[in-house]
């Protein structure tokens, strides 16, 4: 009921970036190519700390 006011974890929080950074990609694609693979670079290097966090979790 008041999960609204649990602080977000830090993988919830890369998670979200990391969807945010490709959607950013995506758009950027038709116009900016070389933007576009700035922004998909961002996003890839946040994938080994997601992974590390997902693995301590379990």
């Amino acid at each position: 009921m008041f999960s609204f006011f649990r602080k977000k974890s830090e993988l919830d929080r890369l998670n979200e970036q990391y969807t945010q950074l490709l959607e950013e990609s995506f758009k950027l694609s038709t116009t900016d190519r070389r933007a576009s693979d700035l922004k998909r670079a961002e996003a890839e290097a946040l994938v080994p700390r997601i992974e590390e966090l997902r693995a301590q979790a379990k």
